[in-house]
């Protein structure tokens, strides 16, 4: 797994947009997907693992306690793969992990929470692609019949029932990739996509390392986050942009209105070393 420390802004663009040139249509292009966290430490643990860690068996009681008392505002999902992306954007505890396809966007999560900014961030970048030889042949054939790299809903619902489906496929732990749906605005906003490991004993994070899948982690130094936290702001990256709402506009105006300078920025000159 690499490890590339940012020096700054510019430096982050430069490592973001590294090797994205496609000869074939003569264009800039990408199939990496991205995540930002506040803290370079945390590891890629989805919630149901931080919450249920001492036993997993729950998963299944959790997602049914969630569909039996949210039944009124779930009327209008149908499907299991339709249901996790609600319950994990209302804060259940699910195996599932947020992606971006947007490098913008993981550095928002990245550089959002000022509580953290005594400690380091990280952006992980990975290439989709890179997991594909490892999916059971019935999920391969799936995506090859598509001509596609990442998973719908619908493509899922025709394919796999459920969790427990999943896990039958193969005796080897896998991770697959998929796009919700887009009836939620955040989702939407935030160009979001999920991965999901067969196992949920299983870290994302230990089939990169089993399988030997390139990995890259943008270290973003706190002594950097204030200064790419303002420029994403410059770029409409930011609160009211990803969580769509009057929720998204005060936490934007409580974040810009509040003495960060000082304390974050004493000594930089407002330019990159």
């Amino acid at each position: 797994m690499q490890e590339i420390i940012i020096s700054g802004w510019d430096d982050l663009q430069r490592n973001i947009f590294d090797d994205v040139w496609d000869e074939k249509v003569m264009r800039y292009r990408d199939s990496r997907i991205y995540r930002g966290a506040a803290d370079r430490e945390w590891d890629l643990s989805p919630s149901l693992n931080r919450v249920c860690g001492h036993d997993l068996s729950l998963e299944t009681h959790v997602f049914r306690q969630f569909r039996k008392y949210g039944y009124a505002e779930l009327a209008g999902y149908e499907g299991f793969w339709s249901l996790l992306p609600v319950a994990q954007h209302h804060g259940l505890p699910t195996r599932l992990l947020d992606w971006t396809y947007s490098p913008m966007v993981a550095a928002h999560f990245a550089t959002e929470d000022t509580d953290y900014y005594d400690r380091d961030g990280v952006i992980w970048q990975l290439d989709v692609k890179q997991f594909h030889s490892h999916l059971p042949s019935m999920l391969r054939s799936k995506l090859e019949e598509h001509d596609s790299s990442i998973f719908t809903i619908g493509m899922l619902e025709k394919t796999v029932q459920d969790f427990r489906m999943m896990q039958s496929l193969s005796d080897e732990p896998f991770a697959l990739f998929f796009e919700p749906s887009s009836m939620i605005d955040r989702i939407v906003n935030q160009y979001a996509l999920f991965s999901v490991v067969s196992d949920p004993a299983v870290l994302l994070s230990e089939i990169i390392d089993s399988k030997q899948i390139k990995c890259r982690k943008l270290i973003i130094p706190k002594e950097v986050k204030l200064e790419i936290r303002d420029k994403l702001d410059y770029i409409n990256i930011s609160e009211r942009m990803i969580y769509p709402g009057l929720d998204g506009v005060c936490k934007w105006i409580t974040r810009r209105y509040a003495a960060l300078g000082p304390v974050y920025n004493a000594g930089h000159g407002g330019h990159e070393e």
